[in-house]
């Protein structure tokens, strides 16, 4: 398993380079951490218990989240293989 695609840029980057201005300074640290967990787990059993790890459900079905500070988390799919769309978001506010 491992990360294969990114929506959110600043993500990506963040990920890549180990920062991110489009990535708060405040959310960074525990991005990375949440980043580190997805890239290394061998399955999603590995994310239990890191972060709020959990299932969203309703329209937002076959998507994953976890929690980074605030309102804020990362959201993710599985196709089995490896964690794709990662995204940086406010699913509350919306």
């Amino acid at each position: 398993m491992g990360i294969e695609s990114f929506r959110h840029k600043g993500l990506a980057e963040l990920f890549r380079k180990g920062s991110s201005a489009k990535i708060g300074h405040r959310y960074a640290k525990s991005a990375l951490l949440i980043l580190d967990h997805l890239d290394y787990a061998a399955g999603l059993e590995d994310l239990a218990g890191v972060k709020d790890f959990h299932a969203l459900k309703g329209e937002r079905k076959e998507t994953y989240s976890m929690h980074v500070n605030g309102n804020y988390v990362i959201t993710f799919g599985w196709n089995g293989r490896n964690i794709i769309n990662v995204n940086f978001e406010d699913y509350h506010g919306k």
